[in-house]
This record gives structure tokens, C-alpha cells and sequence, in this order.
């Protein structure tokens, strides 16, 4: 399963897998960080079809077309805020990649690329985040093993390194 996991440094919105995650908000109208940089490159046209979504739940993901971007899909995960890990934050920031994941098969999507949920502007601290994100593709791929790639796109060396370390210990 490990050797179906990549992780790179670079651009999420230059990545050529069938799927992007976009780290959403709510709204699912863009934003800043990931979320504003994809909403950018993909185009007006992503912001037209994420207004018909009427928003996404915390931890929970939805699908739409990748317009201007190399991947043909964006799955939006909406992460949880930080609040210190005591309102449930672990168990949503799973529900972002294990949703994401889902929404993949569903639509026969093998290859797909993930930010860092949660860990820019909503604080998750990123070695905690790291650990969530590992697991539960780990999980995922045990029980799709099918399943062509994944790929963790870190914006930062502090991160890409996170990854690294994690990926080593299994």
C-alpha cells in the first residue's frame, strides 16, 4: 500500500491526477490559501457550479468539475478549526480524507492529490494533521487495493518533511 503513496512539494493546483482535494470552507465559494488558489486557477466556472452546492458540512466533501485545472475533478473537504483537539477535530479532519476518498470511487476516480487539510488559517497543527491524513489513506488502501495513487502535495519543506517521517515509520 506504501508504494501507492507519494509525497511531493509543489503547486496542488499544477498536479495532473484525475482529482484535486481542495481544503474548503463551508461556503464552498472559495477563499484564501488552497481553496482561493484553486478557485483562481480553475476559473469562473468552478465557482458557478459551487454555488449550486448550497455549502458543505465539516468533514464532509463534495465533487465538482476541474475547469481550468490539468485534474478533472475537485473534491472540496471542508476541515475542522483548531480548538485544541477537544471538539472533536481529529474525527473530522478524518472524515475529510475518508469522504474525499469515497467520492474518488464513486466516481472512478484512481489518482488523486491532497493539501494539508486544515493546517494553514484554521491552525490544526500539522504534525497532528499529518498522522490523520496517513491513517486514514492507509486505511483506505488497504480496503481498495485497486486503487492507482495518492498523492499528499505539501506547500512547505516543514510539512513535506511531516510526511516523510510518517510515511517512514510504517
Amino acid at each position: 500500500m506504501k508504494e501507492k503513496i507519494k509525497i511531493i512539494k509543489g503547486d496542488i493546483t499544477k498536479q495532473e491526477t484525475e482529482a484535486i482535494v481542495n481544503a474548503a470552507n463551508r461556503t464552498l465559494l472559495g477563499g484564501g490559501g488552497v481553496d482561493g488558489a484553486i478557485h483562481r486557477a480553475a476559473g469562473k466556472g468552478l465557482l458557478l457550479e459551487c454555488m449550486t452546492l448550497n455549502g458543505c458540512e465539516t468533514g464532509k466533501a463534495k465533487i465538482t468539475k476541474g475547469y481550468n485545472l490539468k485534474a478533472k475533478y475537485v473534491i472540496h473537504a471542508v476541515g475542522p478549526v483548531w480548538n485544541g483537539g477537544t471538539r472533536g477535530e481529529e474525527k473530522l479532519l478524518a472524515g475529510c480524507y475518508a469522504n474525499s476518498l469515497r467520492l474518488a470511487l464513486e466516481h472512478r476516480i484512481e489518482s488523486i492529490s491532497f493539501p494539508a487539510i486544515s493546517t494553514g488559517v484554521y491552525g490544526y497543527p500539522p504534525d497532528k494533521a499529518v498522522k490523520v491524513a496517513v491513517s486514514e489513506t492507509l486505511k483506505f488502501l488497504r480496503e481498495n487495493p485497486d486503487f492507482r495513487e495518492v498523492v499528499f502535495v505539501c506547500f512547505d519543506e516543514h510539512t513535506y518533511r511531516l510526511y516523510e517521517a510518517e510515511m517512514n515509520q510504517i
